[in-house]
């Protein structure tokens, strides 16, 4: 069962006022008929004292109990609580054989302590207490102060150790100290035999009562209800285990208690996990959110089961790396390049990024458009992410930009099923197709690019029957007249070619293409 702090009662109290009240009665040197209230008294004191020593006497079959359970838990808390019941005892006891010694020596061999003839009797207890040589009131008072330190030494409640400290204290008041007298004979020279007796039964009280409150904290300090402890650790909690550089560490810290003498069963679902300290591991093949689950089972000081359940939610997701050849970090002059910005662990909407040496549109979370503005002029792109509520910067990238190459001419022709095709040269191509087309065009167009150019003129170069050279130019992206009547007076196998191709990107760079495309008609 759970124990209590115990409180001084009403009825405790008013034992102690009485005896306040009749000590200083005698102070006063009243008549000896007075003296019988001392007998009330100490009966009361007795009582008292037996009912502390009877609550002290369970708690010490507790702990008795307690250590038969769980004794490595126990032990020291046992050994401590049969160290003060040895002090205690040892005092209680020296202050019943000093009633003993003064009682016969005020009634003689047959005295009883609780039914004094010679109440009066002020030899006696002088005798006992103060004669030179071997009077017991210097050793009582050594007694006195050595179990009053041993005592509070065990007791850490600041109320107890005062009322402690004072019911075992042995300061003389200043009266007494004038007149030059020490606490032993303050308290017993010329003290009648009654209220001698009365004050060590007084002694005897306190000392039950200094043991009660010992074992009280003694008892708090291991498991006789309630699931107690035996060692405490610290321990880090941390929000996360990767922290981007400059980012905050966020982390719990808290110390927690743990039992080393009665390890739990920690039950993941359903199943008991044979685990000797409470390690669970297990492989993730698979990506998404989980939870673990389960209970801890485990019996407190009385033996009943205890049930605490746990869930920790946590998050598998696809190993990650990025790869990229530092060498083809370039963008193009005056052409709208792609960007796609990305930051492991951090969403994309927290994401921005800016640029130097140009413009920078954002087209969704994560994607942007940047159009560099000088050929040559390297541009540096910055990652801000948003981590915790602030900004912080996770990286600037400088990219080398240069001038879009140059394109391929080609013609559009439509084939018999219908399906346009750029024809680049270098392989026979129909007459109708040819003539169906209006002109010609330029783009770069090899897989990764896929940019157009406007073709601002170009040359065709035909050979007549003699082999003379027509040469005709448009001044257009379009063929002219001149070029179609060419075009018609072609033969099978024949051919021409078209040169002096003149174009511009989309970077406003105009430029004569130096390659010549040969068109051979089929």
């Amino acid at each position: 069962m759970a124990i209590k702090k115990r409180k001084v009662s009403p009825r405790q109290k008013m034992i102690n006022l009485m005896y306040v009240v009749l000590m200083a009665m005698l102070a006063l040197n009243v008549s000896s008929d007075v003296l019988n209230g001392f007998k009330l008294i100490g009966e009361r004191l007795k009582s008292s004292t037996d009912n502390s020593s009877l609550q002290n006497k369970a708690i010490y079959n507790t702990l008795s109990d307690a250590m038969k359970q769980n004794p490595e838990k126990t032990r020291q808390w046992y050994e401590k609580a049969q160290a003060v019941k040895a002090i205690s005892d040892s005092l209680y006891d020296y202050a019943e054989q000093l009633k003993k010694k003064i009682a016969v020596e005020a009634d003689g061999k047959d005295a009883n302590v609780y039914y004094l003839r010679n109440k009066e009797n002020t030899e006696a207890t002088t005798h006992v207490m103060l004669a030179p040589g071997i009077g017991q009131g210097r050793k009582l008072y050594n007694a006195i102060n050595s179990y009053r330190e041993k005592v509070l030494a065990m007791v850490t409640d600041t109320v107890q150790r005062r009322i402690i400290s004072n019911s075992l204290s042995t300061e003389v008041n200043r009266t007494a100290k004038l007149q030059g007298k020490n606490w032993q004979e303050y308290m017993f020279e010329s003290t009648p035999t009654i209220a001698a007796i009365t004050l060590l039964t007084k002694l005897q009280g306190d000392v039950r009562y200094a043991e009660g409150e010992v074992l009280h904290t003694l008892v708090s300090n291991i498991d006789i209800k309630d699931v107690r402890v035996n060692q405490i650790n610290a321990y880090v909690i941390p929000s996360a285990r990767t922290v981007v550089r400059g980012g905050r560490f966020s982390a719990q810290i808290i110390m927690a208690a743990v039992d080393t003498t009665q390890r739990p069963d920690i039950y993941v679902g359903n199943t008991l996990l044979k685990s000797s300290n409470g390690t669970y591991e297990t492989v993730c093949n698979s990506t998404g959110d989980f939870t673990l689950k389960g209970y801890l089972m485990m019996r407190n000081g009385d033996g009943e089961e205890i049930r605490r359940e746990f869930s920790q939610p946590y998050t598998v997701v696809e190993p990650s790396a990025t790869v990229s050849a530092t060498m083809m970090n370039m963008l193009y002059a005056g052409y709208q390049n792609p960007i796609a910005v990305s930051v492991p662990g951090v969403p994309t909407s927290s994401i921005s990024l800016s640029m130097s040496g140009g413009s920078l549109t954002q087209t969704k979370p994560g994607e942007y458009v940047a159009v560099p503005s000088k050929v040559g002029e390297d541009v540096v792109f910055t990652v801000m992410a948003t981590l915790e509520g602030r900004s912080q910067e996770m990286g600037k990238f400088p990219f080398h930009v240069r001038k879009l190459p140059d394109p391929t001419p080609y013609i559009d022709v439509t084939g018999a099923d219908g399906n346009t095709d750029r024809y680049r040269g270098g392989k026979p191509v129909s007459k109708a197709a040819l003539l169906k087309a209006s002109g010609i065009g330029a783009a770069i167009d090899d897989g990764l690019l896929n940019i157009s150019f406007k073709v601002l003129s170009f040359e065709t170069t035909f050979h007549d029957r003699l082999g003379n050279v027509i040469p005709e130019v448009s001044q257009s992206t379009n063929f002219s007249e001149r070029q179609k009547a060419q075009m018609r007076q072609l033969t099978r196998g024949a051919r021409f070619y078209i040169t002096r191709v003149h174009a511009v990107g989309p970077d406003g760079i105009e430029r004569t293409l130096p390659s010549a495309m040969e068109v051979i008609v089929n």
